[in-house]
């Protein structure tokens, strides 16, 4: 699979919205967030989505399986600064059998950040690649409920 997922730039298009805090020591010489931190927001959010729908990861990965990222596709549009009330919203995008694909919009008060797109491969302990657990394929991106 290619990333092929557009981030919608409007919020009420996320079911899932979770909050972060940016630490001082994500700061970059410019006194911004480093590019760099961004990739971690996102897991924090992908992985409080998860527990959000009962599917806490590591009983996911209990379960044998793990989410192994295969794309990431960031654009940055206005400066993260330190302590800034950051909202990561999120909604899974595209699936197969084996993979599966979420888009973010990163917001501080209502104005996008930056938007981005991550494409997930199945893979088991050993990193073979294997199927979507089937709560994975199923999910209806619109009917999960929002979390704040």
């Amino acid at each position: 699979m290619r990333l092929t997922l557009v981030p919608p730039s409007d919020p009420s298009s996320y079911p899932f919205v979770h909050g972060i805090r940016p630490r001082f020591c994500e700061t970059d010489a410019m006194g911004i967030i480093h590019h760099a931190a961004y990739l971690p927001y996102l897991e924090e959010a992908r992985v409080a989505y998860l527990r959000h729908l009962g599917h806490p990861y590591d009983q996911v990965r209990a379960g044998g399986v793990d989410f192994a990222v295969l794309e990431v596709l960031v654009r940055y549009r206005l400066p993260v600064r330190f302590d800034e009330d950051l909202q990561v919203s999120l909604v899974v995008g595209d699936r197969t059998r084996t993979s599966f694909q979420m888009a973010y919009l990163l917001t501080v008060d209502g104005a996008v950040r930056a938007s981005a797109v991550t494409v997930h491969g199945a893979v088991d302990a050993r990193g073979r690649p294997r199927r979507l657990p089937e709560w994975v394929s199923t999910l209806d991106p619109g009917a999960s409920p929002t979390a704040r």
